[in-house]
């Protein structure tokens, strides 16, 4: 059997974690577009804050991991994996722009007998009828006689500490019963958590979209509910700390639901489900609700505002994170934007800070600058939104930002109730 040598299309936070993981047992070349996410790299510094930096820096001494941005050097692997971003257009529609360009550079340097697994989110049956052809006409190989594919969906946890990538069972699929064995050989090789064989691409490929939208789906569930116990004046984290004493009662909180997965998985498999005439109602009606939650946000504490006879126009208020989620540099697709932008309609002056985000990213994502320091804002704030609830924010004193009177949102009920007006 030919010694496997792998190759990784996409050096993000799915992408780099495996590189790094896999170099510790094999010769790895981590190929990214980004010149300057390789030039990092190899200088030891990783942005997403995904891998150990010892790790990084061993395979790199060790020569066990080779990081390049030239085409040219995927020439010598024999296994390939891609893990670019698929992202939604502003139609809410998948973009596989930066899966099929993936596709046509791996094709490139396909050879007869190598192997090109997809780990990027897709609708069903995407691997084969889209990406196979792309993979066929740039190497003029046969599919399934020439060269092979799988689908390993991803499931990392942007900022999760303890459920790294070797620590999460992986769904693992392929084209043919032989080379679905040999997919799963290689990833058994490094995940400690163990893998799940699919008996189809197809069935691997769902399986990864549901994962997301059934989370979606429960979410929007509680975040009714907050709506709804909004009107009532009761508090819905009491009444979901009450109900969780329940056996089987899941634990789902509300919230901005954004990010690279559970924001987006959902809307593949609805295009899909409408391509084939079917429209999917559960699923776009709990993406409509979750996406609608930021706006609530600035509607209610705009409501308070007024209650408080706290002038809206030109007021300022503070929203405390535009990372999707706590304790995470990642902003891809944060709904903290939607609190931002709503704002701004209504004129009131918007100071965003999170010590998480880099400045640069926020102004090339959402063209807004963040502020770097609180340390020259006191007294200054009529309102503040707390949307994400990274750590340090449990330790700041929000009074001394805070004019009187004020608002004060806890969007994730980070503080203790007494110490915010409004909660979801």
């Amino acid at each position: 059997m030919k010694e496997t040598k792998i190759a990784i299309i996409g050096l993000g936070y799915v992408g780099l974690p495996l590189a790094v993981e896999f170099a510790k047992k094999y010769k790895v070349i981590g190929f990214d577009i980004d010149n300057f996410r390789i030039d990092d790299l190899n200088k030891g510094k990783d942005y997403t804050l995904e891998v150990d930096e010892n790790s990084l820096n061993d395979v790199l001494f060790n020569k066990t991991l080779y990081l390049t941005s030239n085409i040219e050097d995927l020439g010598d692997a024999n296994f390939y994996i891609i893990t670019v971003p698929t992202p939604i257009d502003e139609q809410k529609k998948p973009d596989l722009k930066p899966l099929f360009s993936a596709s046509e550079t791996v094709g490139n340097v396909l050879k007869k007998g190598d192997v090109v697994v997809y780990e990027s989110t897709v609708y069903p049956g995407a691997t084969e009828e889209e990406c196979v052809p792309i993979l066929e006409s740039a190497s003029n190989l046969v599919f399934n006689t020439d060269f092979y594919v799988g689908y390993s969906p991803e499931r990392i946890n942007p900022g999760d500490k303890e459920k790294t990538v070797t620590k999460i069972l992986k769904v693992t699929s392929g084209s043919t019963p032989e080379i679905a064995n040999k997919i799963d050989e290689v990833y058994a090789s490094i995940i400690d958590a163990g893998t799940h064989k699919a008996p189809s691409i197809k069935v691997a490929e769902a399986a990864k979209v549901i994962e997301n939208a059934q989370r979606d789906i429960n979410i929007a569930f509680v975040n009714e509910l907050s709506k709804i116990f909004r009107l009532m004046d009761i508090d819905t984290n009491e009444v979901l700390e009450a109900a969780g004493t329940k056996w089987n009662f899941l634990p789902f909180k509300p919230g901005l639901v954004g990010g690279h997965c559970i924001g987006v998985d959902p809307y593949y498999l609805a295009q899909k489900a409408i391509s084939l005439g079917y429209n999917p109602e559960i699923i776009l009606s709990g993406r409509r609700l979750n996406d609608s939650m930021g706006k609530f946000v600035v509607i209610e504490t705009i409501k308070m505002m007024v209650k408080k006879e706290i002038a809206v126009n030109n007021a300022n208020v503070l929203v405390l994170g535009i990372a999707f989620k706590e304790n995470c540099p990642d902003i891809r697709n944060s709904r903290a934007i939607d609190i931002v932008t709503e704002l701004e309609s209504y004129d009131v002056n918007v100071d965003v800070y999170d010590p998480w985000a880099t400045v640069a990213a926020v102004k090339h994502e959402y063209d807004i600058d963040l502020i770097s320091s609180l340390n020259d804002v006191k007294n200054r704030y009529q309102a503040v939104i707390i949307a994400v609830a990274h750590d340090e924010f449990k330790e700041i004193n929000l009074e001394q930002y805070l004019d009187n009177p004020h608002v004060i949102f806890d969007v994730k009920a980070m503080l203790p109730k007494e110490k915010s007006h409004i909660r979801l």
